[in-house]
């Protein structure tokens, strides 16, 4: 990315289930849920939204190899979007294993997400 034009970060959960990709996608969610960008096409090369970079960068606590970046990506809706994954969040316990929702143990996963806009 040549330029950086803002930088959006979020936190996402699975309290049930230890889905690491549920808790990134929720994440990346977060961090573009409050945010509107009406005067992005003027900064970027040809005033085209594809012309945009995004770069999504998600801490995990665990299963960082299990990690869905094609659904992920699929949470941008314009631009050329890359995705890293590298350590950090958290995991802690729920207080309960649930079976119906798909637990192996009482962990909860929560990722943090950093978008990053520019060109």
């Amino acid at each position: 990315m040549e330029k950086i034009i803002f930088i959006e970060t979020g936190t996402g959960i699975d309290v049930h289930g230890q889905n690491i990709t549920k808790a990134c996608i929720r994440a990346v969610e977060n961090a573009l849920h409050y945010n509107s960008m009406p005067g992005i096409k003027e900064y970027l090369p040809g005033q085209d939204l594809h012309n945009m970079r995004v770069n999504v960068k998600l801490a995990v606590p665990a299963d960082k190899e299990l990690v869905d970046t094609d659904q992920v990506t699929q949470e941008i809706p314009y631009g050329m979007v890359t995705v890293e994954v590298i350590d950090g969040g958290m995991a802690t316990t729920s207080g309960i294993i649930l079976e119906d929702q798909a637990d192996k143990n009482d962990l909860m996963y929560m990722v943090n997400a950093a978008v990053e806009v520019g060109y």
